[in-house]
């Protein structure tokens, strides 16, 4: 299992310094969220200050983009990263891409298939000199001169991850990525009952394997080295967890539990600005199915418990452990 750490910085002057911290850790990867700004940046900025760490997005939102801009930007950040580029898209949902981005919305399943065999379109017209010819319902790309061709294609195409909650993005996922990224807002029985089921339709209807293909997956961790950490960690756990269940297409996730009703209420409290107060409806029962709550150094082992014979890597900053526990930590997530 590799581990990845949020590559979380107030500005981009600080990403050079945290992506050494992190690489020098011992992680895997770094991942850069699209959330209060820019996805790109910062990976470009850990490329250059970094070796060996892999560098995600996680996510870009797709439907802000055209295949043509996203081609563009994974094949710059890969080569320039000498292949440790990975893409990682998602669709976010439709108010943010019409009323935020100004973006068409439409078939989101349908649409992300096609924005990423277009983008694939493109890759195979810079890197394997095919005719650029591609139609589809959403998007239409027949047109590449020499003038807006790469040359420095030695790295080839970064790998694409797609994020995904429900089952049909998921078998999405299985056709047409490399790898999926499981939305931090699941729980083990929705993982296991309804995801990797989606997933292996997907797979199944490309022909492909699972052997071939990463699955990423965020873990909401509750520890601490005291009573005040620990409740401030799980002050903060319990409001993002209402923030995602307030989200009308992640109803699924609760339902699998008996929690339907949960997501209209949480719905209803955010249209009227009841952030906080959100939190407070999230019970010790959901909590521990959404995250792991442990001590520090009980943490890899409940992650491996959970999730280790389901996902390939984990985003796991054990925020609270000092430089030897961390040390041992990763090197238990690893094993086996």
């Amino acid at each position: 299992m590799k581990v990845d750490a949020g590559l979380i910085a107030a500005n981009l002057a600080e990403v050079p310094a945290r992506a050494r911290e992190l690489e020098a850790a011992g992680f895997d990867g770094c991942v850069s969220a699209e959330i209060a700004s820019d996805p790109f940046f910062p990976l470009l900025l850990a490329a250059e200050h970094t070796q060996k760490l892999e560098l995600m997005t996680s996510i870009a939102v797709a439907f802000a983009r055209s295949p043509m801009t996203l081609a563009n930007l994974g094949h710059d950040l890969n080569a320039f990263s000498q292949g440790r580029f990975i893409l990682g898209l998602g669709s976010q949902i439709a108010p943010h891409i019409t009323k935020r981005f100004s973006m068409p919305w439409s078939h989101p399943a349908a649409r992300m298939r096609e924005l990423i065999q277009a983008m694939r379109a493109i890759w195979a017209c810079w890197y394997a000199g095919e005719k650029l010819a591609f139609r589809g319902e959403f998007y239409t790309h027949t047109l590449m001169t020499p003038m807006f061709t790469p040359t420095n294609t030695q790295y080839g195409a970064p790998k694409v991850l797609l994020a995904a909650v429900g089952p049909l993005m998921t078998e999405v996922a299985g056709e047409v990525a490399d790898g999926m990224i499981v939305h931090a807002f699941t729980t083990a029985r929705y993982l296991h009952e309804v995801t990797l089921p989606a997933l292996e339709r997907g797979l199944a209807r490309a022909g492909r394997s699972r052997r071939d293909f990463q699955l990423a997956c965020p873990v909401f961790v509750v520890t601490g080295r005291d009573a005040r950490e620990w409740e401030q960690n799980r002050a903060g756990v319990c409001k993002q967890i209402a923030f995602y269940g307030s989200t009308p297409a992640y109803r699924g996730v609760l339902e699998a539990h008996g929690w339907g009703e949960l997501q209209s209420e949480l719905n209803a409290m955010s249209k009227r600005g009841e952030w906080d107060a959100m939190g407070t409806r999230i019970t010790d029962e959901i909590l521990e199915q959404f995250a792991i709550v442990a001590q520090p150094h009980e943490v890899p082992a409940q992650l491996r418990k959970r999730y280790g014979d389901s996902i390939d890597r984990v985003l796991a900053t054990f925020a609270f452990a000092e430089d030897e526990q961390r040390r041992k930590s990763l090197a238990e997530l690893r094993a086996g």
